[in-house]
């Protein structure tokens, strides 16, 4: 196939040229006749080259140009500050392993499950957060659901323009693969106003990236400040309250519980054979789904801990305020959304006394406490023969967590 040629601005020449060669390629030209330079080639494989500035460009997929794409966090699931892996879940929510990844139920279950951050994914993905069913539940009571969830401020998503004439298609992407095939159900719940939009996706032994685009929303603004406003949910299990209507695919709707969840949802307790993974989850405006978002460890970790952050070996110092009582300080990585819950995870702290040596806890808890967005102070009791009004470090890794999750 020969090159083909679009030559500008020459009255002579108004249709296409093409030189020898098979590289089959498509060149345009401009500039004075005789004098004409190539502007834009674009080659059998589809490569665009410009030869000069691409000028007049103002957004991608109807989004931002640079800075951060995907509004999502950790969705390459390389951040575990609690834990990499607990099992025996099922009986409560909570954030349990991967950072802001929340794990939602309804009414109780006798399913339990594993939830692990493992070395398993798709090209390009080191990790995956795998559920593994570890005790069935079958008989399942109409109030029942286990949701995977993201919870997101509502000034962080005020380019959605929700609730406007101008608002915003959404597109949520992410790699899945389970034990079997099964189908589970994508939501965004608008927790602000009572909306909720949902499709559902299929999952099959395989590594597949799914591409789901939602609707825009002309009803109901977003609160713009630092809470809970919008869900990403994935919907794993789901009794009749939440299945038992008529499912509408991509369509905003005022809350109706029954028709929240597929008509065809599976559920992740059906069998203690059951897994499901998922890995590559972006979140980004416009109706097409580009390629993934990597982020340096740094810049994920540092995103997490507006909302988790754990105090360590240097953290935090202050004195003994008393024999047995330590009152430290100490100012956290990142400013927190609100001001956090502190738990004390060692109850055996140790803290470097100056000119003394390291003392250690028994049985110590936070007596006290004082917690702002961006420091804290802790009176730390269960120590034993400290002198008074010596300085004092902590020496314990992972000793203090602040928690300030929506």
């Amino acid at each position: 196939m020969a090159t083909s040629i679009i030559s500008a601005g020459d009255a002579s020449n108004l249709g296409l040229q093409t030189t020898g060669g098979d590289d089959g390629a498509l060149v345009l030209r401009s500039g004075a006749a005789g004098a004409k330079v190539d502007a834009l080639s674009i080659a059998a494989s589809g490569t665009a080259t410009f030869v000069g500035e691409v000028a007049g460009v103002s957004a991608i997929n109807s989004g931002q140009i640079g800075g951060r794409r995907n509004i999502l966090y950790n969705g390459e699931m390389k951040v575990a500050q609690r834990s990499a892996s607990e099992t025996g879940l099922g009986a409560a929510s909570g954030y349990f392993t991967l950072d802001r990844w929340n794990m939602a139920i309804g009414a109780a279950s006798a399913g339990r499950y594993t939830m692990a951050q493992v070395a398993d994914g798709p090209a390009g993905f080191a990790n995956s957060l795998k559920i593994s069913t570890t005790t069935a539940d079958t008989s399942i009571a109409a109030g029942e659901y286990l949701l995977l969830q993201q919870r997101f401020e509502g000034q962080d998503l005020q380019q959605l323009q929700k609730g406007t004439a101008t608002s915003k298609q959404v597109t949520v992407s992410f790699y899945v693969k389970g034990n079997a095939s099964a189908t589970y159900t994508c939501e965004f719940n608008d927790v602000d106003n009572g909306r909720q939009i949902a499709q559902e996706f299929a999952v099959t032994t395989s590594w597949n990236r799914i591409e789901l685009t939602f609707a825009a929303d002309t009803s109901d603004p977003l609160d713009d400040d630092n809470a809970r406003s919008l869900d990403l949910n994935f919907w794993l299990h789901a009794g009749s309250t939440y299945t038992g209507g008529t499912f509408s695919s991509n369509a905003w709707k005022d809350s109706v519980a029954n028709t929240r969840a597929s008509d065809s949802q599976t559920s992740i307790f059906d069998s203690t054979s059951r897994t499901f993974f998922i890995t590559g989850v972006q979140m980004e405006l416009g109706a097409t789904a580009t390629e993934f978002e990597h982020r340096s460890f740094g810049d994920g970790l540092a995103l997490c801990q507006r909302y988790y952050e754990v105090m360590g070996i240097g953290s935090l110092s202050g004195v003994a305020a008393t024999t047995i009582v330590i009152t430290c300080s100490g100012s956290y990585v990142i400013q927190k959304r609100a001001a956090p819950t502190a738990v004390l995870l060692d109850t055996t702290p140790s803290f470097l006394q100056a000119g003394t040596g390291v003392k250690t806890g028994s049985s110590s808890a936070i007596a006290s406490s004082v917690l702002g967005v961006s420091g804290c102070r802790l009176d730390i009791n269960g120590f034993t023969g400290l002198t008074v009004g010596k300085g004092e470090f902590s020496n314990s890794a992972d000793m203090v967590s602040l928690e300030s999750e929506l």
